[in-house]
């Protein structure tokens, strides 16, 4: 992504900014694995937003003061040849301007001394108390010296205003940049699940597919999952968050696949739900295809002005109708769904924010009834998990399906990010028959 991206977010963040004010961001610190290993890097989201800048020990600050004007400072790592061998390349201060668009960047070891220095004199300090450790350290010591100074003239600022409220908001309103990337997430991220139909056979170990979806990642240039890989067949189907992948799959199974990958910090998050074999039973098809009305009627209804909780009501309405039909629930539909028996089947939400986290942050209004706006990226995720051991018909239980798609809202309804893997039961059992025919 370009770094004038980077720059219009910062300056849009100061325009929100007090006067006489800073905000300080810490990137995230390293995640140790085990003894001396650690898991591969992964920025802070909000600091990423900010810089596009991905080592670890580095601190952004943006101060706004019409004596100074409004700048931004960068701490990062300074280049050391010899730990540049052994753990990899640094930006360093030198080049740390022109790459990524800051005024001044300063060795990461003076933020203590620079810190007290730069807020000296302020008002108002932005800053997200709470969220890591180091970071509460370093801000609070600069506080503290500060506010003992009074004698030589330094002063603390008198407000403490937690960004994340303000930056979160922001970031639930995706650029045509950002746009872009979570085309190509979406896009790579299909490319995967309709790899792991094509290669799924009955016998196979749920992780091996979970490497062919993986590969498919890698090989179109997304190093990384967006989040842990699910590939949960059978009974594991109905596990909302599995990702021990370590059964085989049987003939006369489905396998549900949420996964997704990452491109430039952004995710990717897809769920098809297919049956191991290629052909869905008759259970496993009317489960499905009721799954698959609902996501269908989503689609239609997201739009600006609607909401998630106005659009969540139709499906609830339509999935209560669907399990009554077949024996599930028993009973007067609107009681049904007043006392919320279809949560037994469906217990998570509709859809979510997505963006630099697969989770995303941005505030959703009262029980998810916020309206919705252009550029607002979500998922719609609707699914139905009979447990094995569920008052239905013995043919039902264990059945686990859920479909899920990324949309964002544009001025006229929404653009399907993830359109390109197939969706429908028949389409599914074409790709599949195709794929063995081809072997």
């Amino acid at each position: 992504m370009n770094k004038h991206e980077f720059i219009s977010r910062r300056q849009a963040l100061l325009e929100k900014m007090a006067p006489a004010s800073a905000a300080v961001f810490f990137a995230a610190p390293p995640a140790q694995r085990n003894a001396d290993s650690e898991y591969p890097y992964r920025q802070h989201s909000d600091f990423l937003y900010l810089t596009g800048f991905s080592e670890p020990e580095a601190v952004l600050v943006l101060i706004k003061s019409d004596e100074t004007h409004n700048h931004s400072v960068l701490f990062n790592r300074v280049r050391d040849l010899t730990a540049e061998i052994w753990f990899g390349r640094r930006l360093g201060q030198d080049a740390a301007p022109e790459k990524l668009g800051v005024d001044r960047a300063l060795p990461f070891d003076e933020i203590n001394e620079q810190l007290c220095q730069l807020l000296n004199g302020l008002d108002t300090l932005y800053f997200a108390q709470g969220e890591m450790a180091y970071a509460d350290t370093i801000v609070f010591n600069a506080l503290d010296t500060l506010r003992r100074g009074s004698r030589r003239n330094l002063s603390a600022p008198g407000t403490i205003i937690d960004w994340r409220p303000i930056v979160h908001e922001m970031r639930l309103f995706k650029s045509p940049a950002e746009l872009d990337i979570m085309r190509r997430a979406g896009k790579v991220s299909a490319l995967a699940h309709t790899r792991a139909m094509e290669k799924c056979r009955p016998g196979m170990y749920e992780y091996q597919l979970q490497g062919e979806i993986e590969h498919e990642f890698v090989s179109n240039g997304a190093r990384f999952p967006s989040y842990n890989t699910i590939v949960g067949s059978g009974e594991n189907g109905c596990i909302l968050h599995y990702t021990e992948n370590e059964c085989r799959m049987k003939d006369g199974d489905l396998v549900l696949i949420d996964a997704g990958c990452e491109i430039e910090g952004y995710a990717g998050d897809i769920t098809r739900t297919f049956p191991v074999n290629g052909k869905f039973s008759k259970e496993q098809r009317e489960i499905y295809d009721l799954v698959l009305e609902t996501l269908n009627v989503s689609l239609e209804l997201y739009r600006p002005g609607t909401s998630i909780a106005e659009v969540t009501d139709r499906v609830v309405e339509i999935m209560t109708e669907g399990l009554v039909k077949l024996g599930l629930l028993t009973g007067d539909v609107p009681h049904l769904i007043e006392t919320k028996a279809y949560r037994a089947f469906f217990m998570h939400s509709l859809s979510h924010w997505l963006g630099l986290d697969v989770h995303d942050v941005g505030h959703y209004g009262t029980d998810r009834d916020r309206i919705l706006e252009p550029g607002m990226v979500l998922t719609i995720e609707p699914g139905l998990y009979i447990a094995p051991d569920a008052d239905v018909p013995e043919a039902y239980r264990g059945i686990g399906v859920r479909i899920e798609d990324d949309i964002v809202i544009t001025a006229d309804g929404n653009e399907n990010l993830t359109a390109s893997v197939v969706k429908t039961a028949d389409d599914i059992e074409a790709l599949m028959a195709q794929a063995k025919q081809a072997e």
